[in-house]
C-alpha cells in the first residue's frame, strides 16, 4: 500500500467523555489508544483510527481541561478534511451532523471537489470529501453499528494550513519533504498553494492558504496543536534531520515514542510540524469501548514505574 504524507493530526479538547463521543461514536473512528503525553504525563492523550491505526488515518486528542478557547488568526494549522468513499456518503454524514447537532456548512464545492465542512464540540474545525484516489475496499474502516461500511470514515485526505508567508512554508516542506506544487487556485479571495506528493496514501494533500491580515493565532481549545508528517523509516527521519539542520530550524532532536520514532521541528510561519516514521510496532490492544472509563490506560515501559501517580493525576 502506498505510504501516507500526512502520518497523523493532534488535536486540544476539554473533555475526554465528549471526546470520545463524538470521534468514536458519531464519527465512527476506532478507538485506539488510552495513553498519556509522553512530554506531560499529567495530560491525558487518546488516539482514533482506521481498525489497524495506521499512519495516514490517525487522529489523536490532547485534554487540557483549563486551557482557554483559542482565539481564530493566521499562522494556525487549519483543518483536517477526512476521505470518505463517495460524494453518496456526504449527503449521508450532512443527515447524520443535523441528527446530533453538529456545527457544519452543509454541502459546498472548494477546489472543484464537494466538500462537508463542520466543527467538534471543541470548535476543531474538520471537513469531508470523496475518496481522492484508490479504492475504499482498499481500506480498514472501523465500522460503527448505525454507519453503514459504504459511508465510513477512511483516513485522512488532506491538511489546510492557513499563513502569512505561504511561499516560504511552501519552499520548506518542498525541500524537507521532497513534495511538490501540484496547484495554486484562489477561494474567497484568499489564494492557496497545494502540495503533494507521488503515489501516496489516499492521495493526500497540504494546503497553505495565504493570510496576511488577520492576527497570529492564540493556539487553546479547538486548535490543532500539531501535524504529523511522514517518514519511511528511520534512515529518512535522519536524511529529514540533516537538512533542518542544514537549514538552521529550531528542532527537538530525534525522539522515541514507542510506537515510532519522530521529531519536531518549526517551519517558517512558526506551525509545529513533527515527522514520524511510518514503520511501527503498534498493535491495538484488545478493549471493549462501549465506554470510556471501561478502556485500560496504556503506558509505555519506561513510564509504568509512575502509574500509581499517573492514574491518580488523571482522576477527575
Amino acid at each position: 500500500m502506498a505510504s501516507p504524507l500526512i502520518h497523523h493530526v493532534s488535536v486540544i479538547n476539554r473533555d475526554r467523555y465528549v471526546t470520545f463521543d463524538f470521534y468514536h461514536k458519531l464519527l465512527g473512528l476506532e478507538f485506539l489508544l488510552k495513553t498519556v503525553n509522553q512530554d506531560e504525563v499529567e495530560m491525558l492523550h487518546l488516539f482514533f483510527g482506521d481498525k489497524t491505526g495506521r499512519p495516514g488515518t490517525e487522529f489523536s486528542v490532547f485534554e487540557m481541561q483549563n486551557a482557554p478557547q483559542k482565539k481564530f488568526g493566521t499562522n494556525s494549522l487549519e483543518r483536517t478534511v477526512f476521505a470518505v468513499p463517495s460524494e453518496a456518503s456526504l449527503e449521508f454524514w450532512l443527515t447524520r451532523f443535523e441528527a446530533y447537532g453538529v456545527f457544519n456548512c452543509e454541502i459546498e464545492h472548494y477546489q472543484g471537489r464537494k466538500y462537508l465542512h463542520f466543527e467538534d464540540r471543541d470548535g476543531i474545525q474538520l471537513a469531508l470529501t470523496s475518496l481522492r484516489k484508490g479504492d475504499a475496499s482498499e481500506h480498514s474502516p472501523y465500522q460503527e453499528a448505525d454507519i453503514p461500511l459504504e459511508h465510513a470514515i477512511l483516513g485522512i485526505d488532506s491538511f489546510q494550513c492557513r499563513v502569512r508567508y505561504a511561499e516560504a512554508s511552501a519552499r520548506a516542506f518542498m525541500k524537507m519533504h521532497s513534495l511538490q506544487q501540484l496547484e495554486t487556485y484562489e477561494h474567497n479571495g484568499e489564494q492557496v498553494t497545494v502540495l503533494g506528493g507521488e503515489d501516496v496514501l489516499f492521495g493526500q494533500q497540504l494546503h497553505l492558504i495565504e493570510d496576511r491580515t488577520r492576527d497570529i493565532e492564540t493556539q487553546g481549545i479547538g486548535s490543532v496543536q500539531h501535524i504529523a508528517l511522514n517518514a519511511k523509516d528511520r534512515a529518512d527521519l535522519q536524511e529529514i534531520e540533516k537538512k533542518i539542520l542544514d537549514t538552521n530550524f529550531r528542532y527537538s532532536g530525534i525522539k522515541q515514542r514507542d510506537f515510532f520514532e519522530s521529531l519536531y521541528y518549526r517551519e517558517p510561519n512558526n506551525l509545529l510540524i513533527e515527522v514520524a516514521t511510518e514503520q511501527t510496532n503498534f498493535v491495538k490492544p484488545a478493549m471493549e469501548t462501549d465506554g470510556y472509563d471501561a478502556i485500560p490506560l496504556f503506558l509505555p515501559e519506561f513510564l509504568e514505574s509512575r502509574r500509581s501517580y499517573i492514574e491518580n493525576q488523571l482522576k477527575r
